[in-house]
């Protein structure tokens, strides 16, 4: 059962004791946290490091929520700055290659909010979330975010989990919900259906019933969102040894037709055929789970390869159907032009590692692209009949 924003959150938490060893705990975390406590503000680890841990998992960020201001961060901490525009954080650096980002306690901007008709119709209006800028308590920050499970906060002095919507029941029986209706909450930010997919596949969770005919209901408002964010949600599907699982579940939803319909129609007019696509997709993860991440422009071939090769049929330059495939795909998803570049060159390049005559592109820079998309395919790479070297004539 999903609830209003008013019955979202309890002023009094469910908290419980949380005993793990000191090394499950990111160093550079604890000391973000220690300082913030010292300094006399509250701070937690929040977020998805939180879920992870419950979840007997190693989290791949540590994430800080705090009452102190992001002015107030940076002067507790020289190696800080500030970022953002739609809401200002403090990212603390330690080396060049690792943050620490706190962020200041928010609320949903929505909830004060005028009525713009005046007429309290809330199924009339439109909820996407455009701004979220104002600061908040700890309550009121974990009611703004998407699921249950996400809204956790550890205190690390008390060794505490604190809860506030629900979240731990929710892990204890490794199911996905919304905190709020369902309906709302996809409305407010419909990449929230995306994020859904990817915890379900990449942690193993079932959803919860309304949240899941809330997905299949709103799923055409995906297209309200910003199309780069779209894209970049799409590749995070592919990128956590779980897109065989995720794209079924974006099938199965009818999310795969309204991001991706050419994709979505060839499955269903080719049920067996469609064995192909889920077993390149397990190959993927296969690589991904060995710490062998292929590219982006890998990535959206593999995904989309059937319908491009079907486009390619009966076409003599093999270049032009795939341009033309994926130049209407465009529409949809854009990819910036060097993605765009790269992914059509890979997937005109199929047809010739089909056909025996892939040796002159392994001169091409997008070749290793190509033959990874063709070994996920279950086929061995031929080594070109004679090595490939570039030779300057003497004059």
């Amino acid at each position: 059962m999903n609830l209003p924003f008013s019955d979202r959150i309890s002023e009094q938490p469910r908290i419980v004791p949380f005993q793990l060893p000191q090394d499950r705990i990111d160093a550079d975390a604890a000391r973000v946290v220690k300082r913030l406590t010292q300094a006399r503000h509250k701070a937690y680890l929040v977020g998805g490091c939180v879920r992870d841990l419950l979840l007997d998992r190693t989290p791949k960020d540590f994430d800080v929520a705090t009452d102190a201001r992001p002015n107030e961060v940076r002067s507790l901490f020289r190696n800080c700055r500030i970022i953002g525009r739609r809401f200002r954080l403090a990212h603390v650096m330690f080396g060049p290659n690792k943050i620490i980002e706190v962020a200041t306690f928010r609320k949903d901007p929505t909830i004060e909010a005028p009525d713009a008709d005046g007429d309290g119709d809330a199924d009339e209006q439109d909820l996407l979330i455009r701004h979220d800028n104002v600061f908040g308590t700890p309550p009121e920050d974990a009611a703004r975010r998407d699921f249950t499970m996400n809204a956790l906060f550890l205190d690390l002095e008390r060794r505490e989990v604190v809860d506030y919507v629900g979240g731990l029941a929710d892990i204890e029986h490794r199911v996905i919900r919304t905190i709020g209706d369902a309906d709302v909450r996809f409305r407010e930010d419909p990449v929230r259906i995306l994020r859904a997919i990817k915890f379900a596949a990449r942690l193993d969770l079932g959803i919860e019933p309304d949240v899941y005919d809330a997905m299949v209901a709103h799923r055409e408002d995906l297209l309200r969102t910003a199309r780069p964010r779209l894209l970049e949600e799409m590749l995070r599907l592919m990128r956590h040894a779980a897109s065989r699982r995720s794209v079924w579940l974006a099938w199965e939803t009818g999310v795969l037709a309204t991001v991706l319909p050419h994709l979505a129609a060839w499955i269903d007019d080719h049920p067996d055929a469609s064995s192909r696509l889920w077993t390149r997709l397990a190959a993927i993860d296969a690589r991904t789970k060995k710490g062998d991440l292929p590219s982006d422009a890998t990535l959206f071939t593999a995904l989309t390869l059937d319908p491009a090769l079907e486009s390619m049929t009966g076409v003599k330059d093999a270049l032009v159907g795939a341009t033309d495939f994926y130049q209407e795909l465009q529409a949809l998803l854009p990819m910036p032009r060097k993605l765009f570049d790269r992914v059509r060159h890979v997937a005109a390049a199929q047809r010739r590692f089909r056909t025996g005559k892939e040796s002159t592109l392994a001169r091409r820079d997008f070749y290793e692209d190509a033959k990874d998309v063709y070994v996920l395919d279950g086929a061995r790479v031929r080594p070109p009949k004679e090595p490939v070297r570039r030779t300057v004539e003497s004059g």
